[in-house]
């Protein structure tokens, strides 16, 4: 029985879209694989079946390329560097084919007779690997691409007797293929750093157990004998481990100055934590008991130990680079269309140069070939079909999707994909959840009042010591709301461990979703819920109304409570406002609507949307309503965004044409739900993120333009005997270059 294998590989030397589709077709192709997936922008590979890696190394060889099974690269230096480019096949057969037209220009003057076997030399060391790779693209069914372009080019021009210009075109053109690949590579480099944050190995705190130095000894207690187990008279000693053979419940040490190696919670220890490599942000974070930290950030001036909370490969930072990888082999709109113009484009541009080189000299008399009087047409359309390659077409949008979303990933915004980057830039409404997005979600219990016409409290600090009525209303709703993730029940029971009054549990546990709970607390049923559902199920007289619907008029958050069908009293919450909120929203573009969708009362809400500068405010929403609102504004206004906390909201942020979550930092919900996950709880990012995105699409129309205008112009030179072969490779050559330069800029750029 064979072995099926798994080859996550890393692919050096692809320049192109093209290279990517053509190297993965003909990998499908070999005996043995039963899956293959090549990720262009990150030059990762990942092959399935019973091949081994000396095989995929062949083929992949054979088209010209390079690969390693060594996926954790160091950063570019100069020997790793100098060791890539004489590493890869189709390099060193540029650098003999260079060497060979230095040589032939040379003996021009030393010795002439071998002169054009120098060209000839120097020509087929350049035209080796694009003849492979053309073949290649016909044997797997991609049609015509580059290579064959050019070697379709270069060949003519040989057979002509245009030696040194065939000769150094197909070079100049490797070397073009080479210097993009360097370039590609520079970004790739960029997601690659991202895998090198989180460190290797480990100190792993193990107590001492089933001790054979103490054990039979009288334990510490008096009462029996140490048999096995922790080891009570021993340290516990610190071991290096890797991190792959760390569990869940595992205690690290992390000393001053170390990255964390895995995400955890601090146990012992205080420290102040550099996020940035995470969240981009440049302030440290205090870290004690109790606090979360991630794998990848750096710890400052202090020691901790840190409880394991999740294995290697789920931590955030692994997630992060999942994403972003598959993030930018997902094509945005523009790039899709592009593809399929390419297909066309490029056969369509042989059929052109044919007609060129054969009905000028068939219909007109026109020279075939190059005379005195200038150039003919068969050197015309070999001219044209260097200038058509549609290399700087191709790459002008992929590029700079890479690099646009890596520079957002370093900055703690994941985008997955570049359709989703292109439509951040085209939003037209901004929807918004209320809790732990405009608010920072963590609501305090400030007020409660309990339906007796004598009860004095005002405020929770009076709960503890006045009311007894309010303590007991208060207990019932920490026992039901125990059970519920979202802030307020959070806030209510907290509110009851601080006061002691979380000595209940309530039993058959119900969740009315966006209206409330109910449970079974020592025999009475329990409601707790908000005042829109109290006031259609749970019977209250008119006056208590009136007083909780003041509280919410004054911008407070109401629960109400109920047993056995009537009201027991209420609850007052606050959360405040995140401070940010209002000059982000003010620098959003005029053009662009605000809408805040919560499930919290009007007068709340009108509160909250007046000091956030928010234009349209929804209240009282169920999920379903979210939902619903969503659509009506994607058919009025157009693009939606809905920002909210990547769980709660789920499926407005389904809906919407993008989902952009808060807080996604940790909360791998909040990862996998949403289209585009802020690591770090700002709005601010949002409208730095559109902005982001606007650049990205002006910079790629702009490299699309580019590619378009120079190629017209040269083609039109080339048709009336203006252009060379020279000429129109370094066209050619230059256009990708700037291109995918300008592309590159984006990948240094803040966002904020």
């Amino acid at each position: 029985m064979e072995i099926t294998n798994r080859l996550d590989l890393v692919v050096d030397g692809m320049d192109c879209v093209d290279c990517a589709h053509v190297l993965q077709k003909t990998l499908q192709r070999l005996d043995g694989v039963e899956y293959c997936s090549v990720n262009f922008a990150s030059g990762r590979m990942q092959v399935m079946g019973t091949m081994s890696f000396k095989d995929v190394s062949r083929c992949v060889s054979g088209i010209g390329y390079s690969v390693t099974d060594n996926i954790l690269l160091e950063s570019i230096n100069s020997y790793s560097l100098f060791a890539k480019i004489f590493s890869n096949p189709r390099n060193i057969a540029t650098i003999v084919g260079i060497t060979f037209i230095i040589l032939a220009f040379l003996s021009k003057f030393v010795v002439p007779k071998i002169t054009i076997v120098l060209f000839s030399l120097g020509f087929l060391a350049g035209l080796y690997f694009p003849v492979r790779a053309g073949w290649a693209a016909l044997l797997s069914g991609s049609g015509l691409d580059m290579n064959i372009l050019m070697t379709l080019a270069a060949a003519g021009a040989y057979f002509t007797g245009q030696y040194a210009e065939a000769s150094t075109v197909i070079v100049l053109f490797s070397l073009g293929e080479s210097l993009e690949g360097f370039v590609l590579e520079r970004s790739r480099e960029s997601i690659r750093a991202l895998m090198e944050l989180s460190p290797l190995r480990a100190k792993l705190l193990r107590s001492c157990c089933d001790c054979k130095t103490h054990v039979g000894m009288l334990l510490p207690d008096g009462l029996s004998y140490y048999e096995h187990g922790p080891c009570p008279w021993c340290d516990a000693d610190i071991r290096i481990v890797n991190v792959d053979s760390l569990v869940i419940g595992d205690v690290i040490v992390v000393s001053e100055g170390e990255r964390i190696p895995m995400d955890g919670v601090v146990q012992s220890g205080e420290s102040t934590v550099d996020q940035a490599p995470i969240t981009g942000e440049s302030k440290l974070v205090t870290k004690c008991e109790g606090d979360h930290v991630y794998a990848g950030t750096v710890n400052g001036a202090g020691v901790i130990e840190v409880l394991v909370t999740s294995l290697a490969q789920d931590n955030t930072l692994s997630r992060m680079i999942h994403l972003v990888e598959e993030a930018k082999d997902q094509k945005p709109p523009i790039q899709r269309f592009l593809d399929k113009f390419a297909t066309i484009y490029t056969p369509t541009v042989v059929g052109v140069a044919l007609m060129i080189a054969v009905v000028p000299p068939l219909v007109f008399g026109e020279p075939f070939l190059n005379n005195s009087e200038g150039h003919g047409w068969l050197y015309r359309s070999l001219t044209m079909l260097v200038i058509a390659c549609p290399c700087a077409l191709l790459i002008s949008t992929p590029v700079t999707i890479i690099s646009a979303i890596t520079s957002a990933a370093k900055q703690g915004v994941l985008i997955k994909g570049g359709a989703f980057l292109e439509i951040l830039g085209q939003i037209r409404v901004l929807a918004f959840d209320k809790t732990g997005t405009l608010t920072h979600g963590k609501p305090a219990l400030i007020y409660v009042h309990c339906v007796r016409s004598d009860c004095s409290s005002s405020t929770t600090q009076d709960v503890a010591f006045s009311c007894p009525d309010c303590k007991e209303m208060v207990s019932m709703a920490a026992a039901v709301e125990k059970s519920s993730n979202h802030p307020l029940a959070h806030a209510i029971v907290q509110y009851a461990i601080d006061n002691g009054l979380n000595d209940k549990l309530a039993r058959e546990v119900k969740i009315r979703t966006g209206q409330g709970m109910e449970g079974l607390v020592n025999g009475r049923q329990i409601i707790v819920g908000s005042h829109n559902y109290f006031d259609s199920e749970v019977q209250h007289d008119i006056a208590f109304c009136q007083q909780v619907t003041v509280s919410e008029q004054s911008g407070y958050s109401v629960i109400l409570v109920g047993e056995n069908g009537h009201t027991m009293g209420y609850m007052a919450f606050t959360d405040p406002l995140r401070i940010e909120v209002p000059e982000a929203l003010n620098s959003l573009d005029d053009s662009i609507l605000t809408v805040m969708l919560t499930g919290d009362n009007l007068s709340t809400a009108n509160a909250i949307a007046e000091s956030a500068s928010v234009s349209v405010v929804h209240a009282n929403m169920l999920p379903e309503d979210k939902l619903s609102v969503v659509k009506d504004l994607g058919r009025k206004y157009g693009v939606v965004a809905m920002v909210g906390d990547g769980v709660n909201d789920a499926p407005a942020l389904a809906i919407a044409d993008v989902g952009i979550a808060m807080g996604g930092i940790g909360t791998a919900q909040a990862l996998e739900t949403a289209d585009v996950a802020l690591m770090r709880d700002q709005i601010s990012m949002i409208p730095a993120i559109m902005r982001h995105s606007q650049l990205a699409l002006r910079t790629i129309r702009f490299n699309v333009g580019v590619s378009l205008v120079l190629k017209a112009a040269f083609m039109a030179t080339a048709i009336f005997g203006g252009a060379t072969l020279w000429m129109a490779v370094v066209a050619d050559m230059g256009s990708t270059l700037f291109v995918t330069l300008n592309g590159m800029r984006l990948l240094n750029r803040k966002i904020a």
